[in-house]
Parts: C-alpha cells; structure tokens; sequence
C-alpha cells in the first residue's frame, strides 16, 4: 500500500547558476534552487533578516496590554496547551516575561488535561486559571477557536490576549474571532503578515518582541535591555515539532536555535532531553528535533500532564531538568508499547475494510476500536495516513466517554475545510471540531457505532469530491541521482548543517543500483551492500523485511556513519522501484 511513485524535482538551471555563483557549493545550489529558493540573500540566517514583529495584526494592542499589567503590578495566566509547540510557547513567554520584568509571583500558567478538559480555552479551563487570581489570560497556541472560553472570562472580569496560529472558527459559514482585548495570530483575517506558517511558539517569540518594543518606547527597560534570542532554542523546537512549513522565515528561528544547542547553550532542559534521547546536542540537527526530542515532551500530553514538559522547559537546574527529562523519556517508551498495539489493531480494522471493500481503499479512513487510547490516537492516524496515503481519522473512547479523533491528511485535502462541510451536512454528528489543514481533531456528538460509521461515510463522501486519482497516488519527489564525486562524508556534513523539514524536505537521491547482498538486522531492518558502477556503498532500509530484486532502482538519503572515529557515507533507503 507504501510504494509511491518517484518524480524527480525540476531545478531552475538559471537560479542553481545564480546560487552557485554567489558562493552555494554546486550540488547545494541544485538541491535548494528546487525547494524554491531564488537568491543567495534567502540563506541568510541572521536575526536581523527576521520579517520585523510590526506586521502581525494587534502586536500593538497586545504588548500594551502586557505593559500595563506589567506596570499595574498585576497578575497574569499563561494558557497553554498539551503538545510540544503548546509547551515551548508557554516556557518561552515564561521565562521571556521574566526577562522583561515580570515578577514570578506575577506569573502563572495552566495546562488542560487531554482526557479531562479537552482543548484550548474551554470554560472550565477558564474556571481553574481564575482560583490564580489573574487579571489577564494569555493564550499560547490556542484560543482562536475559543469563543466561549473568552466569553467566560470576560464575564468573570479578566481581559483576555490569545496568541495562537490556527484558523479561527466559522459560523453559519463566515469566520468569527472571539471578543478578546487583543489577538496575534498570523492567520486571522486582516493580517498582512507574511509568514503564514509561524508554529504558536513563533507567534510568542514575536509578542515578546512586540512588548519589548512597548517597554523601551515607555522607558522602563532595565539596562543592558534584555537579548530574546536565548529563547530561540526552545522556538526551534517547537517549530520543528509541530511540523510547520519552514518558509524562509521559520527556517532562521530554526537555524538560530539549532546554533545555541550546538553551541551547549540551549536552556537545561533542551540539553537535558538530548541526554535523555542519547542525542548528540553538539550534532544537533532537525531530525533530532522533530524524532527525539519532539516526541518525549508530547508523551507527556498524551499519557501524563504537560505540566512536566514545561517544567523541563522552565527550570534552570540542570539536575533536576535532567531527572524530568529522564522521566519524560519513561513516558515516551510507554507510549511508543501503547502505540504499536494500537497500530496492530488499526491495520487489522484497516484490512478488514479494504476486504469488505473487494481490495478497494475509500478515498479517506476512518478508524475506531473500545481499546484505542485517546492519547495515541494522532499519531496512529499518521501512521495509518503514511501507509495507505489517505485522508486518515482516528477514534478512541475519552476518559468522559465521548468519542475523540484525530486526523492526518495529504496534499490536497485540506482537513479542517473538510470537517467543517461534514458539520453542515450532518448538524448532529459533531460535537467540535478544530485543527488546521494537515491536522485536525474531532469530538463526535453521536455514540459509537452510529457515530463513526456515520462520520466515515461521510467524511469519505467528501474526499471522494475533492481529490482525484492522482491526488490519491503516493509520490516521492527526489532529486536525481547523487554524483559519484559527491558520496562523502563531506557532503553528508555539508547536508546535515543545513535546515530541512515541512515544505523543506531533506533532500533524497534517486540511483539503479546492483545488489551485493541483503540481510535482516534487528528481525525488521533491511542492511543493503550495494554496487554501482565500480564503488561499492552500504544501505539500510528500517521498516523493511522484504527482499529486493538484483537490480533495482532506489530513493535514498546520503547519512552519515560514525563509528570508533571512522566516518563513512551510508544511504538510507525511502523507496525502490524494479
């Protein structure tokens, strides 16, 4: 169901010239002129190239709202949210306040429990902030949607700044915000700003420039005034984690965050989370982000309470940043048993549908089972949605016994638009629903079994309206073959400095090779000898136990070996063609 066609991406001959002549290493030129980049000045990853704070929509209003409770002397809640980019917002306005003259006892935060309290601002959220006794709430990653919650806070008396970068609600089709004092959030209408993919981290980074601005124009910066750009560790986390498109704007925030970890200046609890993942943070590179240090702070919001993710974030005590890191660590391999059992299960439901279905796959899945754990659901509708390359909805029994989901699309199709139509055209069927376009979750207002078979259809009805044949046909774009003179260490170094992610993809090589020998390691892991022309190189495909023929033609990624102080080049196989 996993083997994709293989196109190779176009490169502009005149932009990879023009790359090349500016000082780009030839193949780098050719890799980043077909990502889109046009000229040299693109790669600079200076902060000063940032897009400037002042063209985010309500900046103002918000950092004079945070400037008067600051000078009032008054209180402040943070609501965060229960993943990594909702972690990493609240730990950096955390400590980003405090640079700026917040007092500890003015700050506090709260976390809804996944299970208990469900997502963003809901009320009753609203109602545990209130026994802090604030007189602003702040929202990280959430709140666009909340109109409700910020209802009930403004009755209660709090002013209410969201920062999030959601789409906001619809109602009766036409997009509604909330009544909030001020909000920041790139995708709400009338804003001009033009990085549309800020992470809800990246929108925090930025309002704390905003009230950096407010408190100088005040004159009440303490002196020297104060650097933010300790903070962009944390920024490049939760940029990367939460799977954003890295635009030009969003890989700087990265590439400056993956320098202050190599450097050994990320904040404790990032360098404890790569003690904790035995990743080298001096290494440190997206991947790491995005598979290994990503993972273990949503285990927290997934099985525990991100009030132990953030606490990792936020604490400047190496020892114990590195006792929670270990912990988070625990959770993480708890989940990962939770989730490859789940897995099992899904992939059974999976092919007893496209049984029923004569071998056919619906143009969009929908999956449910009394023993999926709700935690888990998201990343197994990933999993589920890389296999099958569908639109792919996952549901589990909540803790309060409804029914949550959620969902993974493809190119195409985009998620939350698709829930909204099947909202209005089953009124009963959704209890809410939220997300953006390649992720989305979803509380069903009908019990179980009426209620997923009746959002399967029809959620499969309009993913049959919207994407065609080819949208449906699993594609791996690479980037041609890799020159024989280019199979280093070198390069591979040279590959691995740079940032590549969401709408960035690492770059993968497309060659024919002969096959020397193959072999499983680890009972799952396909180790390859390969031959082409006279040069012999090793692979390995993980996930794979199947053979491969004699000759075949392979997608793979040039990764670099290190062992007992040798290095050496090995491709790491995506996919194969005979």
């Amino acid at each position: 169901m996993n083997a994709p066609r293989l196109i190779e991406r176009d490169v502009p001959p005149r932009t990879a010239w023009a790359l090349e002549q500016a000082g780009v290493a030839p193949l780098l030129a050719r890799l980043l002129a077909a990502r889109g980049v046009r000229e040299a000045a693109e790669l600079d990853e200076s902060l000063a190239q940032l897009l400037p704070p002042d063209g985010l929509k309500g900046l103002a209003e918000a950092a004079r709202l945070l400037a008067d409770t600051l000078q009032a002397g008054q209180r402040l809640v943070i609501v965060a949210d229960y993943d990594c980019d909702g972690a990493t917002a609240c730990a950096v306005m955390l400590r980003g306040l405090r640079q700026l003259g917040f007092t500890p006892a003015q700050l506090g935060y709260v976390v809804p429990d996944r299970a208990v309290h469900g997502y963003g601002l809901t009320p009753t959220i609203v109602d545990l902030a209130l026994e802090q006794q604030p007189a602003l709430l702040v929202t990280v990653d959430n709140g666009i949607a909340s109109l409700a919650g910020v209802a009930h806070a403004s009755a209660h008396g709090l002013k209410v700044l969201v920062t999030d970068h959601h789409l906001p609600a619809q109602v009766d089709g036409n997009v509604v915000v909330p009544e909030a004092d001020a909000i920041v959030n790139p995708n709400q209408p009338g804003c001009s700003f033009a990085s549309k993919s800020l992470a809800g981290v990246g929108v925090a980074f930025y309002v704390l420039l905003g009230l950096r601005a407010e408190l100088r124009a005040r004159g009440a910066l303490s002196t020297p005034e104060p650097r933010l750009d300790g903070l962009l560790d944390l920024v490049a986390l939760g940029t990367v984690a939460d799977v954003v498109k890295l635009d030009a704007n969003n890989r700087r925030l990265v590439a400056q965050g993956l320098r202050r970890m190599r450097a050994g200046r990320a904040q404790p609890g990032v360098m404890a989370l790569f003690s904790a993942a035995k990743r080298d943070a001096s290494k440190a590179q997206g991947f790491d982000l995005g598979f290994a240090l990503g993972p273990r702070i949503n285990a927290a919001g997934r099985l525990a309470d991100m009030t132990l993710g953030i606490e990792t974030l936020t604490t400047d005590d190496p020892e114990r940043a590195l006792a929670l890191a270990t912990q988070l660590d625990a959770i993480n391999r708890e989940r990962r048993d939770i989730e490859a059992g789940m897995r099992e299960m899904a992939e059974a439901r999976l092919e007893a549908l496209v049984e029923a279905l004569q071998g056919a796959l619906p143009p969009a899945v929908a999956l449910f089972d009394a023993d999926f754990h709700e935690g888990v659901v998201g990343i197994v509708a990933s999993r589920i949605k890389d296999r099958v390359h569908r639109p792919t909805f996952v549901f589990a029994r909540g803790a309060d016994g409804q029914l949550k989901g959620s969902g993974r699309s493809i190119p195409g199709f985009h998620l939350r638009d698709a829930l909204d139509l099947v909202s209005k055209r089953e009124p009963e069927l959704l209890a809410r629903f939220g997300g953006h376009a390649m992720a989305a979750g979803a509380t069903l207002a009908l019990p179980d079994p009426d209620g997923v078979q009746r959002f399967a259809l029809a959620f499969a009805r309009v993913a049959e309206e919207w994407l065609s044949e080819q949208d449906l046909t699993r594609t791996l774009r690479h980037d041609g073959a890799l020159p024989a003179e280019a199979a280093t260490p070198e390069t591979a170094r040279l590959l691995d400095a740079q940032v590549w992610g969401q709408g960035f993809e690492p770059p993968v090589f497309c060659d024919r090779f002969e096959l020397v020998s193959q072999r499983l390691v680890g009972e799952k892991h396909l180790k390859l000898r390969l031959r082409q022309g006279g040069r012999l190189v090793d692979g390995i495909w993980f996930g794979r136990t199947e053979m491969l023929p004699e000759r075949v033609t392979l997608a793979y990624r040039l990764s670099l070996d290190e062992w007992q102080g040798q290095a050496r080049v090995q491709y790491v196989v995506e996919a194969a063609q005979p």
